[in-house]
């Protein structure tokens, strides 16, 4: 039953978005026609040349998520309006309440990975690595005295007091000092574990590299004492999360060694992105154990690289349906992911 349980967690997940990491991976998923590495590529290319034409009005941007300061056009109030009184209608002769509309400011606001398909061109030169504990995604603002963390739809789940800089009453006096990250929260451990940083003391830095992103985040969360120690004004950790070359030894040695967390996963950043709201195939996301596989290079010897239980008995399926001329992946490749004894009905 609990073999079963992992398989059918794996395989059921549902999204429109191309390469979500929210569904399979599609190289190793029974359709894998419809995803290009090409496209992938291509896609990358394009996002670094807009990234270059637009420039986007970040200060405001991140002083609104700061202050909850929104302004609601007109017109889209309107439609929400129009929304909500359509569900009424739909429910007035159900047993049931509307669902309450998502406080629409604080979602999607932070950038979210594609799964990695294919081994990128300048991967060793041009991308850097984090691995990832387990957790839950969460956007946390500090502000005018505060600090709130939301989920990826936008939800406030926690707000508490914090030494991030506007994160409490004693350091918020001026109601300048604001921070926003982006981070995973690990329930256990009541550690946020620090991916990434859109804005620091009030100074935004959606419009910077990664790599800078990277080296100012850790300088800066060096600069405040006692953030990474649980206290009355500080009830939850926060920690910087190393990152890595993408040099194939690098690579190597990330998978053999040993962490104060349990990994969830690797994800991939392009050094010269900068902090993009939503899904982009310049940050990559791959399970410990796919990186050798889809990064074509051998696995070595680690609970890293081990797969998990289920793996095992999708490559028995795989080598059946090859027997029976099914099945077969392209270049010869046989998949292992997310093939589950029953098909998901969706």
């Amino acid at each position: 039953m609990d073999a079963l349980a992992e398989a059918l967690a794996g395989s059921f997940a549902v999204s429109s978005d191309l390469n979500s990491t929210s569904a399979p991976h599609p190289r190793l998923a029974q359709y894998k026609g419809k995803y290009s590495s090409l496209e992938q590529s291509e896609r990358r290319r394009k996002l670094l040349e807009l990234q270059k034409l637009k420039r986007l009005d970040y200060v405001n941007h991140a002083r609104r998520l700061a202050a909850g300061d929104w302004t609601v056009q007109e017109e889209e109030k309107e439609d929400s309006d129009k929304k909500t009184e359509d569900v009424e209608e739909d429910t007035e002769d159900m047993d049931v309440e509307p669902c309450k509309k998502l406080p629409r400011h604080y979602a999607n606001q932070l950038m979210l990975s594609e799964w990695l398909i294919e081994i990128p061109p300048d991967l060793a030169d041009l991308w850097l690595l984090v691995v990832c504990p387990t957790g839950k995604r969460s956007l946390v603002v500090a502000s005018r005295g505060s600090s709130a963390a939301y989920t990826k739809s936008g939800y406030c789940v926690n707000r508490f007091p914090s030494l991030l800089p506007g994160g409490n009453r004693h350091n918020s006096a001026s109601g300048k000092d604001y921070t926003i990250l982006d981070c995973i929260y690990n329930e256990e451990s009541r550690t946020y574990y620090v991916l990434d940083v859109m804005c620091w003391r009030g100074h935004p830095v959606y419009d910077c590299q990664t790599d800078f992103r990277f080296y100012w985040l850790q300088s800066k969360l060096e600069e405040e004492d006692g953030l990474c120690n649980i206290s009355k004004i500080n009830p939850f950790k926060f920690v910087g999360l190393q990152n890595f070359s993408c040099s194939l030894n690098s690579i190597q040695n990330v998978l053999t060694q040993s962490y104060p967390y349990k990994v969830d996963g690797l994800l991939f950043y392009h050094k010269h992105t900068h902090y993009t709201p939503g899904s982009t195939p310049l940050v990559g996301w791959l399970r410990p154990y796919m990186a050798p596989e889809i990064l074509e290079f051998p696995a070595p010897p680690g609970p890293l690289t081990e797969k998990p239980a289920y793996a095992h008995e999708q490559m028995r399926q795989i080598l059946e349906h090859k027997k029976d001329g099914k099945g077969a992946a392209e270049g010869g490749r046989y998949e292992l992911e997310h093939l589950s004894t029953i098909s998901p009905s969706v």
